[in-house]
């Protein structure tokens, strides 16, 4: 299989290297922090780089503390399917929302920001959890005429997975980079998400099997 190839029609999407998912974050992954290293080479790689960052108001509903009697990593049915809660994390202007000091943001030209609305959570960067929501991220890279998706972040099954599936579904070549992600990994998360991911036609590749 050829390699992966950037050029002017080809995007990097970063997904949430935020505090808060970070060690020492409220809902850490394991070595999330060691990927801005990771990130910041291939930004310097892309004309066009895009970050997301959740950005949920207090009291979100996908916090277990929204929920009384409820503990982190439960699940609940929401209106738009089951719902993983989570503990407090990345609340809109907090120290745990910002991103991480190692990213260098400078190689970006847009934030997107998901999970604002209380009522229904955000993983993908493209549409919201009910499905119907779009983030605009989409015609953002359509209008820069972005045919292929190179995707890094946090967390590799939940957040880069829905992202990378929805970018697919969009229509556009997708390739997540995955030295450059980590995941939670909850109950076999994991390996499903390739599984999902891979069944959509999305190539899983190391930072070595990109070609100028």
């Amino acid at each position: 299989m050829s390699k992966p190839v950037i050029d002017a029609r080809t995007a990097l999407i970063v997904i949430d290297v935020q505090n808060d998912f970070c060690p020492g974050g409220s809902l850490a992954v394991a070595g999330g922090d060691e990927i801005a290293p990771l990130v910041n080479e291939l930004g310097r790689r892309f004309a066009t780089v895009v970050l997301t960052q959740d950005w949920h108001p207090a009291g979100h509903s996908s916090f277990a503390s929204s929920h009384p009697g409820k503990v982190p990593f439960e699940t609940i049915a929401m209106p738009y399917g089951t719902q993983v809660l989570w503990p407090e994390h990345c609340v809109q202007g907090s120290a745990g929302a910002a991103f991480h000091s190692g990213l260098d943001l400078s190689i970006a030209q847009a934030v997107i920001r998901k999970g604002c609305r209380r009522e229904v959570d955000s993983y993908s960067g493209f549409v919201e959890a009910d499905r119907t929501t779009p983030t605009g991220l989409a015609g953002y890279l359509k209008e820069r005429g972005i045919a292929r998706v190179v995707v890094a972040g946090l967390a590799t099954d939940f957040c880069v997975n829905w992202t990378a599936q929805d970018a697919a579904r969009h229509g556009f070549e997708t390739i997540v980079i995955e030295e450059a992600c980590r995941a939670i990994d909850l109950d076999g998360s994991l390996d499903r998400a390739w599984a999902e991911m891979t069944a959509l036609g999305v190539r899983r590749a190391g930072l070595a099997d990109l070609a100028d």
